[in-house]
């Protein structure tokens, strides 16, 4: 038995909860149905035959990804190999390998490599396991908790299968839990635990059957006999919230945040931000993220709330953590309370468009710079009015050059401040003598 397999055996001294609690077989695996289904590859994989097909389980944290790895080994009757990625190095990759390969070849034996947290190895890490996966000298599992699309190399994705974890749902912890209260491996029926208990840990798992096991374990060891609510929330005092800085909860996070605000719901917006926060993402990139929004998604509609994004960054940086929450708070319920309006990044998209696209046209003359010698004479400036000089401060003449018509990129939309926009740029029109154009 190697060293990983001994630390994941139910038997050994002093094992937490959540390995002894670890699944025998495929019929002890809950909450997987979908990935699990007759026919999938993991099925095949799970069942006794000589399928070399590799898996990536990917999937978030307590989902039975290792556990599957297991079972995979002992139902195929193949060697079982780890590595993980958070310390093995391209050698330990190729060593591995070569014991797989001269395993295969000696006693006719396959293994199972499993790779932990594979979106951490790096590009010549995981091409380095190319080769054995290519030719069937081991059968790969690698778990990862982010997106395999964005964090494992194309060739490696192309010869393998993805299978999707999913967080396991209340009633699949629930009978977690109350499996390990009564099963001979677990609490042996030795612990009374409350039903409420058991709601409280459900709740606090958030999907997660290793963190209810493993609060379950602690509530034990501190409340022996019977554990009630306040033993359960003794042994846990703070729920960790599922969220990686780097990876896929990031950036699900935070555009839901977003799209929050945009769609003017503060309360969804505010618990988006209360998650950030408690998992510990930097303030500064909120804020930056608030300015960003402020222009993009209100605009012109209520000018207040950039400036007020502005201060918000610029008071973040000044107080820190934890006061800091206020002021995000703030500014966020602000920014989903204003009316909303993208006409301000329909614009600059717009005229970008018509640059990249060679839409430019000669600056107008009486619009180029006149100050340097010899400008007068090229007729730069001539016939130029100065607004400043004309009743009212808006001098009648082309500003756009002749090849672009009457583009008109910025189209106010009738929503909070930004209607009066439009009445004044109607006015402006009326003033040069003409409307503006569906030119785009």
């Amino acid at each position: 038995m190697s060293l990983f397999e001994e630390s994941l055996s139910p038997n050994r001294p002093g094992a937490p909860l959540a390995v002894r609690m670890r699944p025998r077989s495929v019929d002890e695996i809950v909450g997987q149905a979908r990935a699990l289904a007759p026919g999938s590859a993991l099925r095949t994989l799970l069942q006794p035959g000589d399928s070399s097909v590799s898996v990536i389980l990917w999937g978030p944290p307590g989902t039975g990804k290792t556990t599957l790895a297991t079972l995979i080994s002992s139902t195929s009757g193949r060697a079982f190999a780890e590595l993980s990625a958070v310390t093995a190095g391209v050698k330990d990759v190729r060593d591995v390998i070569d014991q797989a390969r001269e395993r295969l070849e000696l006693q006719g034996r396959g293994t199972v490599l499993f790779v932990d947290e594979v979106h951490r190895f790096s590009k010549s890490q995981q091409d380095a396991l190319l080769p054995a996966v290519e030719n069937g000298w081991v059968t790969l599992v690698a778990a990862t908790t982010e997106n395999p699309c964005f964090s494992v190399i194309a060739p490696l994705l192309s010869r393998s299968v993805i299978v999707t974890l999913e967080p396991l749902g209340d009633a699949d912890i629930r009978t977690l839990v109350e499996r390990a209260v009564a099963d001979p491996r677990g609490l042996a029926g030795r612990v009374d635990v409350h039903d409420d208990a058991i709601d409280v840990l459900v709740r606090m798992s958030a999907g997660d059957a290793r963190r209810a096991l493993t609060a379950l374990d602690a509530a034990a060891l501190g409340s022996p006999g019977t554990i009630d609510v306040a033993a359960i929330e003794a042994a846990v005092m703070h729920v960790a919230v599922r969220y990686d800085k780097d990876g896929d909860q990031h950036y699900d996070v935070i555009s839901a945040f977003i799209k929050s605000v945009r769609g003017s719901d503060p309360d969804a917006a505010v618990h988006y931000l209360a998650r950030m926060i408690a998992a510990g993402e930097d303030p500064r990139f909120i804020a930056r993220r608030l300015m960003i929004l402020a222009s993009e998604d209100i605009g012109m509609a209520d000018p207040s709330v950039l400036p007020a994004a502005v201060a918000a960054a610029q008071a973040v940086a000044m107080i820190g953590m934890p006061e800091a929450r206020i002021i995000l708070a703030h500014v966020t319920i602000q920014a989903a309370l204003a009316p909303k309006s993208n006409a301000v990044i329909i614009a600059i998209d717009a005229a970008l468009d018509d640059v990249n696209r060679g839409r430019i046209g000669t600056v107008p003359a009486h619009l180029r710079d006149a100050h340097y010698p010899g400008a007068a004479g090229l007729g730069h400036g001539a016939g130029y009015v100065y607004p400043h000089d004309t009743p009212g401060g808006v001098a009648v003449q082309r500003y756009l050059p002749e090849e672009l018509g009457d583009r008109d990129y910025y189209r106010p939309s009738d929503h909070g401040a930004e209607a009066r926009w439009s009445d004044v740029l109607e006015r402006l029109d009326e003033l040069r003598g003409g409307g503006s154009s569906d030119a785009h």
